[in-house]
Parts: C-alpha cells; sequence; structure tokens
C-alpha cells in the first residue's frame, strides 16, 4: 500500500509470457518498476468488446473504498461493522445522485475492514442507484471460484440494469488463501487458472473447462444467471508489475493501475507495455481502458483536507508497514506525495483536477478512482468530499479535456 521510494537497482530482464522486459526496479510504495527496453512477442487473448464504447465520457471520475474499520487516531473509538457499512451505501448513493461515473468495493478478510463480500454490498447498491456503474476493487480471483465470481456479478448486473463490473486482482493482502484452502505458494498459477476459466464463462453460456489441480473440470455444464451487458466488464488490477501488464494488454482487458505511493511518472513504462503488448496481440490499444486507482482527500482548502486526512492515513500505512517492514509514514513523507509530482491526490478541488491532468499528459487514461477513506474518516467529511469531487473536480476536469 504505501511507503517510501527508494533508489533502482541494476536493469535486469524478465520472461513475461510471449514478451522479454528489461527493468530496473525500484523498491517503493507498490510493487514499481522502470522499464527501460521492450521487445513483445506474439501473444493469443480474445478482445474484449467495446458496444458501450461511445457513451463513456473522455474521464470517468468515481471512488473506491475498502470500508475501514480501524480506531480513529483522533478519538480513539472504532467504527462497527455495521455502521461502517451503513455509511457506505449512503456514500454511494450521494455519488450516485450527483453523478460520478463509478464506485469500487474492496474485499479483504481482516478485523480492520468491514468488506469481506464487496458483491453484497454492491447489490445493495445496485437497488439504491440509477445511474452510477458499481465495480469490485478488487475480486481477489486467486482465493475465489471463478463461477461463483460470475454469477455474483451477473445478479449485481440484473439489479442494476446493466451497471456490474468485475476489477480481478491477486489482492495485496493474504489472510483470504489460508482460509479458503489455497496455498499462497500457488499465487500466481491460481490467478492465471482463474481468469481463464471466468473469461470462458464470460464468453460462453455453457462452458467447457479441463481442470486442474486446483479446481475439478467443467464438462459442457450451463452457468446462469447471464449478465445484461455482453460482456460483462472485466478489468485487470495490477500495482506495476511488467507480467500482470503484459497479460492484461495480451488479453485485450481493461487495465486498473493502483498508484500510491512514489512518483506517478515511475508508472508511464508499465502503461506504454501494456498498449504495445496489446496491439501485438491484435486489439486495438485506443479501445481499451485504463484507469489510475489512487490514495486521497478533498476539502474546501488544501490545509482543510491535510489536517483531516493525515491521521488517519498515518495510523493505516504504519500500521500496515509494521506487517511488510515499512518505516513509519511520516508528516513529511504525507506533504511530499502531495506535491503535483507525487502520489497522494490531497488538497483543494483545484488540487485534485491539477493532478488528475497531469497524470492525464503521462498517462492518457480514461478513469481516474479516489479512495477518500485511507483509514476512519469522518463521515460527514466523506460525504462533503464526494460533493466536492462530483461538483468542482469532475466539470473542471471534462472541461479541460473536451
Amino acid at each position: 500500500m504505501g511507503g517510501s521510494a527508494a533508489s533502482p537497482t541494476a536493469a535486469r530482464t524478465v520472461p513475461v509470457m510471449d514478451a522479454t522486459v528489461v527493468v530496473g526496479v525500484s523498491a517503493g510504495p507498490a510493487e514499481n518498476a522502470t522499464t527501460v527496453a521492450i521487445r513483445i512477442g506474439p501473444a493469443n487473448g480474445t478482445a474484449m468488446r467495446r458496444d458501450m464504447a461511445p457513451m463513456i465520457p473522455p474521464m470517468e471520475i468515481g471512488i473506491y473504498t475498502f470500508a475501514e474499520t480501524p480506531v480513529d487516531p483522533a478519538t480513539g473509538r472504532q467504527t462497527g461493522a455495521g455502521e461502517r457499512l451503513h455509511d457506505l451505501l449512503e456514500e454511494i448513493e450521494l455519488a450516485d445522485r450527483l453523478g460520478l461515473d463509478v464506485f469500487g468495493v474492496g474485499e479483504h478478510h481482516r478485523a480492520d475492514y468491514a468488506v469481506s463480500a464487496p458483491a453484497v454490498v454492491l447489490a445493495a447498491a445496485a437497488a439504491r442507484t440509477t445511474r452510477i456503474r458499481l465495480t469490485s476493487a478488487v475480486s481477489v480471483l486467486s482465493s475465489d471460484d471463478p463461477v461463483r465470481v460470475f454469477q455474483d456479478f451477473a445478479t449485481i448486473d440484473l439489479l442494476s440494469g446493466g451497471r456490474a463490473e468485475i476489477m480481478a486482482g491477486r489482492g495485496s493482502f493474504t489472510e483470504s488463501f489460508p482460509l479458503f484452502g489455497q496455498d499462497l505458494a500457488d499465487y500466481e498459477e491460481l490467478f492465471a487458472q482463474k481468469l481463464d476459466l471466468l473469461l470462458r464463462i464470460r464468453a460462453s453460456e455453457r462452458v467447457s473447462w479441463p481442470g486442474t489441480r486446483h479446481r475439478a473440470p467443467i464438462d459442457d455444464l450451463p452457468v446462469y444467471p447471464r449478465p445484461l451487458q455482453n460482456p460483462l466488464p472485466v478489468w485487470i488490477a495490477v500495482g506495476g508489475t511488467p507480467k500482470s501488464v503484459v497479460r492484461a494488454g495480451s488479453l485485450g482487458l481493461p487495465l486498473a493501475l493502483a498508484i500510491i505511493g512514489g512518483e506517478p511518472a515511475r508508472f508511464r513504462p508499465m502503461v506504454e507495455l501494456y498498449r504495445e503488448a496489446a496491439g501485438r496481440a491484435g486489439h486495438d490499444p485506443a479501445l481499451l481502458p485504463v484507469g489510475i486507482n489512487s490514495h486521497g482527500f478533498i476539502a474546501d482548502t488544501a490545509d482543510e483536507a491535510a489536517e483531516l486526512a493525515f491521521p488517519p492515513y498515518a495510523e493505516t500505512m504504519t500500521r500496515i508497514g509494521r506487517e511488510r517492514g515499512w518505516p513509519p509514514t511520516s508528516r513529511r513523507q504525507f506533504d511530499h506525495e502531495r506535491r503535483l509530482e507525487g502520489a497522494l491526490f490531497v488538497g483543494s478541488p483545484q488540487d485534485v483536477v491539477d493532478k488528475i491532468l497531469y497524470q492525464h499528459r503521462i498517462f492518457g487514461h480514461t478513469r481516474f478512482l479516489l479512495q477518500l477513506t485511507v483509514g476512519p474518516m469522518p463521515h460527514a467529511a466523506v460525504m462533503r468530499a464526494i460533493e466536492l469531487l462530483a461538483t468542482e473536480v469532475v466539470p473542471r476536469v471534462r472541461q479541460e479535456l473536451g
């Protein structure tokens, strides 16, 4: 999730599916890597049909959350899971009413997060909203069953009138693996195999699949219900590893890139690698959406945003950092990340507009999702941040991007 950037190590060559990528890796807050040279070979995949492409605005803007429930460092109070879930539904309703494009809900299996089943929360949101797209952020596909994931999100799609999406990822936490009987040693293999099955289910009502040592085969069986959207959107969420972005591009799937620390410009080679892989596999990169997912908070002034966001952000990142060997998060580091060139979107509406446009010049992305609650933020302040995002940030970004 977080941490400070370090100096790059020497470049190394990494085999990636049908590609060879030479990278210089920087230890940092995410799986950051700077590509020095790229050579892409042929790859196979199925392009995602873009039936609804003309309806997509120049930049989709929305929110994602993990529904945090840790102890608030300012008050010493821990929000219960039930209270947090009720607040979350109010936040999704407000985002929908004010015209934001997307709301994402993450999956975690820990005491400090309220949502372990994002599909259940999104189904509740589907019944209370009319236009906002509803996505997992992410579905931890490696430890779940692709048949059930597809069925859950097809159901949300039907309930919402065609607004569901799956953001599939391997997850940045590991609790789900032993919980569901998976071995962390199979982390990569599980994701690749289960993504293959998910895409087969999406492509055909009746499914045949040879099976693996992790799952029994499927012999010409139907999977119901079928979603309203054809195909049901499946995004690949990545933290910046070359193999992950090549996989997404080769399969013709939209890319959701998490940038939560360091300098975002270092991720540009990853997006270039994704588009190159897509083109070599026969997909049109211009039709493949790219999303950026980032941490931040918005208030009426930059100082107010920083004062509200820093205590819960520092507590959360430091607590998780202790599990991963990161140093504590300092105010100096936090303020450094708030710069235009940094990863945090913490500031006034105009600060956030400027940073979205700055990153758009780097990536040319078509979606931006902001995680407002990195730690326990006051519900009223979150509601105000959603209002500012929808009524001040979105119009200015759309005006600039045409």
